[in-house]
């Protein structure tokens, strides 16, 4: 049976687009908020990740750790992040969800217990940004026999022998980290670069689904639509951040915001 995450990719190259994955974290700004985020953006976005609050975001920018620090000072805590992915399950069950995190809380809860979890509430995938191959071998067969896509991460400082030897162990979905930086930078590298990498990777197994993700903005998201997805967080996190700010509402404005990153791939 094909993963649903998979099942979102055939579906967006039948369109000749590429995938749209919106990123936003747990409970930002409230559990609430966070699944009625969830469950507006996801008429326009084929693929939700959601990120897990961590207080040492490693990877992320001060954007995706503004939101981080948010769900944290509410409470938020691994249980509630199950709850929202369940609650938004109900209601749509085929939009694939990836939770988006760091190993260290899957450490404390136990590998086996957090993949129950995974499984329950309808988790479809996983990004775990400090668990790199080869050490994740043990955890990503885990997650494959409960049907979960483990998503390998590339960067343009990977080997080539490297690689292969991660595509080749991939489950459906690989995440090609534009850029060295952390989320939520400035594109330091022409889209016309990131794309010459990223046809160079997608050439050594173009079965698999690879996409791109850290500085997509709705300034760089048309120029790199060939890719197989696309994915956008930073920018939602700071449309939060304002949207709090001015006293807004940030459910309706990152429904306006994903629609026009979609109205541009289309």
């Amino acid at each position: 049976m094909k993963s649903k995450i998979s099942e979102a990719f055939n579906n967006c190259k039948k369109e000749n687009r590429p995938a749209l994955i919106t990123y936003t974290v747990a409970g930002d700004d409230t559990k609430n908020n966070s699944l009625k985020i969830l469950n507006t953006i996801s008429k326009h976005a084929d693929i939700l990740e959601l990120g897990f609050a961590h207080n040492t975001p490693i990877a992320d920018g001060g954007q995706i750790q503004g939101s981080s620090y948010r769900a944290l000072k509410n409470g938020i805590k691994l249980k509630d992040v199950f709850q929202i992915v369940k609650s938004f399950k109900k209601k749509y069950p085929n939009k694939p969800i990836i939770l988006m995190g760091y190993f260290n809380l899957i450490y404390q809860v136990g590998e086996n217990n957090f993949l129950n979890n995974c499984k329950s509430s309808g988790v479809d995938g996983l990004i775990i940004v400090d668990l790199p191959y080869p050490e994740n071998k043990n955890f990503a067969n885990k997650c494959k026999k409960k049907s979960i896509n483990f998503i390998q991460l590339l960067s343009p400082t990977t080997s080539k022998d490297r690689m292969e030897k991660i595509i080749k162990d991939s489950h459906d979905m690989i995440y090609y980290i534009s850029m060295l930086s952390t989320t939520g930078g400035k594109l330091k590298v022409s889209p016309k670069k990131i794309l010459q990498n990223y046809n160079k990777i997608k050439r050594l197994n173009p079965k698999k689904n690879l996409v791109i993700g850290f500085g997509i903005t709705n300034k760089t998201i048309k120029s790199l639509k060939s890719a197989d997805g696309l994915v956008v967080g930073s920018m939602l996190c700071k449309t939060i951040t304002n949207s709090l700010k001015m006293r807004q509402n940030p459910v309706t404005k990152l429904d306006k915001v994903v629609y026009n990153l979609k109205k541009q791939i289309i």
